[in-house]
């Protein structure tokens, strides 16, 4: 049994080490969102069973799964465990009049969990930081023009930020623990922007359009704090209450960039302009978090975080061409978690975790000064596999999201003189998260009676 265990920890590890050098710049699905800012921000949203009960539990003991949301609560990790997620998005963007379907799927992260005593415990682990993946073109009539030219703009986005960390949690008192997580955030995104001008009486040979193509590279230290308190209500209902601080971050970072001409076969003609490894730095803004949960200390909890980041800070690379004004945002979620009977023999189900949550993020961004919103409800499920044992144990994880982001509000828009109506996207997206998990008290003494 314990050959069987380490192998399939080796195999999830090769699994994941090869995934890992396939999520650089691997999108999920054409977001247009992801166009703002850093791109799709992760935020601290924790794995496969945060993921079910709505992206919350900063506050939720387990010494199953590993809590990298809150680094204070591996002071309660009891055995060495190791866990891999992974992902499949499948997404509908849709205007007034338009609508396009996408999808892809990905590594979502690797983390393993170790106990270094009855009150200390350690973690690593791999995890996306933001995601960038977006196309889109823009065909219009130059107003005025006897020629009735026509102006083409292709705007493509691709890459994101990867996290590596180490986080430590120790308990120093009575139901206090404390933690900390240092990362190295890792990555490159690439932009690029493709005008033509094509008029009426131009042969196909003779249309030309300028790109323009910028990509950034970032690595720099990330530093995040956590408190962990847990208490009594009754003799058989506790709480807990939790915080976690991510501090502001400068990643520092270089770009380079270049603009030609080229044909409509993509031969250059000409080369504009070139930047090579232009040293600069981004502002990440400060994340805080705070949670409260209940439980019986057996087969129920229930959770409550929020979170608010303060976008209004965020700075892109010095003279990005995706510069952009970010404002505060807020994120509510509630959710639970029950499992029925953990120790039931005869009944399978009853054996299994259920998981569900709701969720709502203000949007970093406001056109035309409205907040937008990004609201999703969760479910999930833990499903032990037969044959576990006070030393080993596997669990996989199911965790599916359904949300909504943006809305269809239409609204005027004034460039060069002219005034036209334009309208917001919404994005319908579904999230699958696959998560296994592996349990193993390493370093028993043997003991033969």
């Amino acid at each position: 049994m314990l050959k069987t265990k380490f192998a399939g920890l080796a195999g999830l590890v090769l699994l994941g080490l090869v995934s890992a050098s396939r999520t650089q710049g691997q999108g999920l699905g054409n977001s247009p969102y992801s166009r703002v800012g850093f791109g799709d921000f992760v935020g601290n949203t924790g794995g496969v069973r945060q993921q079910g009960m709505g992206g919350i539990g900063l506050a939720a003991p387990n010494s199953t799964n590993v809590n990298e949301l809150n680094p204070a609560m591996l002071a309660y990790v009891s055995r060495t465990t190791y866990e891999a997620g992974f992902n499949a998005l499948f997404r509908r963007l849709h205007t007034v009049s338009q609508a396009n379907r996408s999808g892809s799927a990905s590594l979502g992260y690797l983390a393993l969990a170790v106990p270094l005593s009855k009150s200390w415990g350690a973690a690593a682990g791999l995890k996306p930081y933001t995601s960038v993946d977006y196309e889109s073109n823009t065909l219009s009539t130059v107003l005025n023009d006897p020629d009735k030219a026509q102006v083409l703009i292709q705007e493509r986005g691709k890459g994101g930020l990867s996290e590596a960390y180490l986080s430590q949690g120790y308990r120093i008192g009575k139901g206090l623990s404390v933690g900390a997580t240092v990362s190295y955030v890792f990555g490159s995104t690439d932009f690029s922007t493709g005008t033509a001008i094509v008029k009426s009486t131009d042969a196909a040979e003779d249309i030309t359009k300028r790109i323009r193509i910028e990509q950034l590279h970032f690595s720099d230290f990330a530093f995040r704090g956590a408190l962990h308190y847990r208490g009594k209500v009754t003799d058989k209902i506790n709480y807990n209450l939790a915080g976690v601080y991510s501090l502001q971050t400068n990643l520092n970072g270089t770009r380079s960039r270049t603009q030609t001409r080229e044909n409509v076969s993509g031969f250059e003609l000409e080369r504009l302009d070139e930047v090579i490894d232009e040293k600069g730095k981004a502002i990440v803004p400060a994340l805080a978090q705070g949670g409260v949960s209940f439980d019986n200390n057996k087969n129920w909890s229930v959770n409550l975080d929020a979170a608010h980041q303060q976008w209004s800070k965020y700075r892109a690379f010095t003279g990005s061409a995706v510069a952009v004004d970010l404002k505060n945002t807020v994120r509510l979620g509630v959710g639970g978690e029950f499992t029925p009977d953990a120790t039931s023999v005869d009944n399978y189900f009853k054996r299994i975790t259920y998981r569900a949550g709701l969720n709502a993020t203000q949007m970093p961004y406001q056109p035309n000064g409205q907040t937008l919103y990004d609201r999703s409800v969760s479910w999930g499920f833990g499903l032990p596999l037969p044959g576990a044992t006070p030393l080993d144990a596997t669990i996989i994880s199911l965790a599916f999201t359904y949300g909504q982001r943006g809305n269809l509000d239409q609204y005027p828009l004034t460039e060069a003189g002219t005034t036209r109506t334009v309208s917001n996207v919404k994005d319908d997206y579904l999230k699958l998260q696959l998560g296994v998990t592996l349990n193993n008290r390493w370093f028993v003494k043997r003991r033969i009676e």
